[in-house]
């Protein structure tokens, strides 16, 4: 069936999915999923990629989990020129706000264009 990610799907049954773009063409695995702190929801993917050798962040709010795969509706080149922080740290508010206005996306936050102080994300790593 599908749908849109929220709290209700545990986010550490992402780890590990492929992930697609909006074409169908496989982007890779999601390697780590992070977490709004203030509110728990997960909202960024990163996705291990063999195409960009590093981790892509995707966002999880558009996207859509159908048969156990993470449908992200963006195109390859879209992620590919996605801001790249690393993996393995929290997301600060700054590289948060530069993720949104990569793929065009409206800000949570109703406060204009910054959002609280002291909203990050916190990481929530894969099991090995």
């Amino acid at each position: 069936m599908g749908g849109i990610v929220h709290t209700d799907i545990d986010p550490r049954s992402l780890i590990g999915r492929k992930a697609l773009d909006r074409d169908g063409n496989k982007l890779g695995t999601i390697d780590e999923v992070y977490l709004d702190d203030a509110t728990g929801e997960p909202e960024w993917a990163a996705v291990r990629t063999g195409l960009f050798s590093r981790d892509a962040f995707v966002p999880l709010a558009p996207s859509e989990l159908v048969e156990d795969v993470l449908q992200v509706p963006f195109a390859r080149a879209l992620i590919k020129e996605a801001p790249d922080f690393g993996v393995g740290r929290h997301l600060s508010p700054e590289q948060e706000l530069q993720l949104y206005h990569h793929y065009g996306l409206d800000l949570p936050s109703s406060r204009g264009e910054e959002p609280p102080e002291d909203r990050d994300f916190g990481r929530l790593a894969g099991e090995d």
